[in-house]
């Protein structure tokens, strides 16, 4: 076979194209290309659309084994819980079924005793519930804005609670809402009664950040941490036997003649949504007598007339 005949071309496997920074450049300056025009043209917007629409249902097949395990789990722990809420709850029924049969023959003695006595029955002011809008957006107070106001009859200076105690009272009134000073506020006082030693005093927001302390509280006071402070009910604006606080700490100064008592709201107002708020006592109490009038003063002989009780030279 003469060597002119042969076929020299390298065999498609060891043919070599462009090379590799040739390559390299190429797709380089195609995908910033792409991206420049999905950017200003949006070009790529309907391919991703259309391979959202055909993966969906692969996506959606490879992922319900994973929802079944979940869901399963899920179930599991949502059925645990709910016996175990189940259990507590029984057992809170239990023990506030307990107290209500210690309570009504101990209020059925109170009534026979305010009778015995001749004692006007205990009052009891009108309630209503609210909802709280929003905080006041003043970092340096404590108030709250609730969804009833004169149009639903709430008054200045109502009392406002929740299940856990004494929240703050109502200290400005529009039309369809009301502004309420927390206890925690600094400008807020409440007059309080130690449960233990039945001493009374004077609790005021502003000692902690969230808390209250009670001043003016002599250092050798009859008080210790834990105890239980309620409304008096003295004030003729809270009824008596409110939760308001407990006692957080107490320090005694030697150098100083009043102790520092710190006090922590036994309602706590953060994350309160739902509060009820109650008629002051001053509605229902009679009212004050007008001070007496001071009684004139005799004349004096020699007194000029016109001019009692100035001695004539």
């Amino acid at each position: 076979m003469a060597l002119g005949t042969l076929d020299r071309t390298p065999p498609p496997f060891f043919r070599q194209g462009p090379s590799a920074l040739t390559k390299l450049v190429f797709f380089s300056a195609l995908a910033v290309f792409l991206m420049v025009a999905d950017t200003r043209f949006k070009l790529a917007v309907p391919v991703r659309a259309t391979l959202a629409v055909l993966l969906l249902p692969v996506q959606r097949t490879l992922a319900v084994p994973v929802e079944m395990v979940e869901g399963g789990s899920d179930y599991l722990g949502g059925l645990r819980q709910a016996l175990q809420r189940e259990a507590r709850a029984q057992a809170r029924l239990a023990a506030q079924a307990e107290r209500m049969l210690r309570a009504e023959p101990l209020a059925q003695e109170n009534a026979r005793l305010r009778a015995l006595l001749d004692l006007r029955p205990a009052l009891v002011g009108r309630a209503q519930p609210a909802e709280v809008l929003y905080e006041a957006a003043d970092p340096y107070t404590r108030k709250v804005f609730i969804d009833r106001g004169s149009a639903q009859g709430v008054l200045l200076g109502s009392p406002v609670i929740n299940e856990a105690g004494v929240l703050g009272q109502v200290t400005r009134v529009y039309a369809l809402s009301a502004e309420v000073t927390l206890l925690a506020d600094k400008d807020a006082a409440i007059p309080v009664l130690n449960t233990r030693t039945q001493q009374r005093s004077a609790a005021f927001g502003g000692g902690t950040p969230g808390g209250m302390e009670l001043r003016f509280t002599s250092a050798n006071a009859d008080v210790l941490v834990g105890d239980l402070l309620q409304t008096s009910g003295l004030d003729g604006i809270y009824p008596p036997g409110l939760p308001v606080a407990q006692v957080a700490a107490v320090q005694r100064r030697v150098e100083s003649g009043f102790a520092r008592i710190a006090l922590r709201p036994t309602a706590n107002p953060d994350g309160v949504r739902h509060v009820l708020i109650l008629e002051p006592l001053s509605v229902q109490l009679p009212p004050r007598p007008a001070p007496a009038a001071e009684p004139a003063k005799p004349e004096r002989k020699g007194d000029a007339p016109g001019r009692k009780g100035t001695a004539t030279p």
